[in-house]
């Protein structure tokens, strides 16, 4: 890459895992709890969220501007890099072409996701209540089941081969060994978060969702 790059990178390496990787797999949890817990579960979820204590600048500064720098960068790292899968077939060589190419469908899933969700919500088109019923009214769309699949496998592989970088490049797992180890329970990880997904899609493709914002109106007319 050309330049003085070093900062950056470290920049854009932390923010890949903090905040953003401890993002990802809570919002993995939040979602299961859709898979686990049903409606009154993600609703539950959701609200302890929307009433954590300055959860406005939370987001601004824990999200949406550690995404914007770590998303823009690193579209200029994938313009940036060789490309050298042809001459060099090694499993840490497709590892790095996959890190590149799912950034990308990363980049353009999350700004699809965070339109589809937060910002409707944001301009008052759904409440944080309705989100359940949202969500299942989205995946009532076989193409947009198809399409958040590959987006949350995407992401969650870019996260988790982006931790075993970063373990590396923070100088955490030094030698083969460690950096072999490391990669396993990387991989580990992108399994048991891509399974919190999945298992959420699922759960909001089901009959139960269809009916929540009903029911929550319901409940609030009675206490009311």
């Amino acid at each position: 890459m050309k330049g003085n790059s070093y900062y950056p990178r470290k920049l854009h390496s932390l923010l890949g895992v903090i905040p953003l990787g401890l993002f990802i797999i809570e919002h993995g949890l939040t979602n299961f709890l859709a898979f686990q817990d049903g409606p009154e579960g993600f609703d539950r979820g959701v609200k302890f969220l929307n009433n954590l204590p300055i959860v406005t600048i939370l987001e601004i500064f824990g999200i949406f501007l550690p995404l914007l720098f770590h998303g823009v960068y690193g579209l200029y790292m994938a313009y940036q890099s060789n490309w050298n899968n042809n001459r060099f077939q090694y499993s840490r060589n497709w590892a790095f072409t996959l890190q590149r190419i799912t950034g990308v469908i990363t980049f353009i899933f999350v700004f699809w996701h965070v339109y589809d969700t937060r910002f409707q919500v944001a301009l008052g088109n759904v409440t944080h209540e309705e989100l359940g019923m949202h969500m299942h009214d989205i995946f009532s769309n076989p193409a947009a089941i198809v399409l958040y699949t590959i987006g949350v496998l995407a992401a969650t592989f870019h996260f988790a081969n982006g931790m075993w970088a970063f373990l590396i490049s923070w100088g955490i797992t030094v030698g083969p060994r460690a950096q072999r180890i490391s990669s396993y329970v990387c991989m580990i990880l992108f399994v048991l978060v891509s399974a919190l997904f999945i298992l959420s899609i699922v759960a909001f493709t089901g009959d139960e969702f269809a009916g929540t914002a009903s029911a929550a109106a319901a409940v609030t007319n009675i206490i009311g």
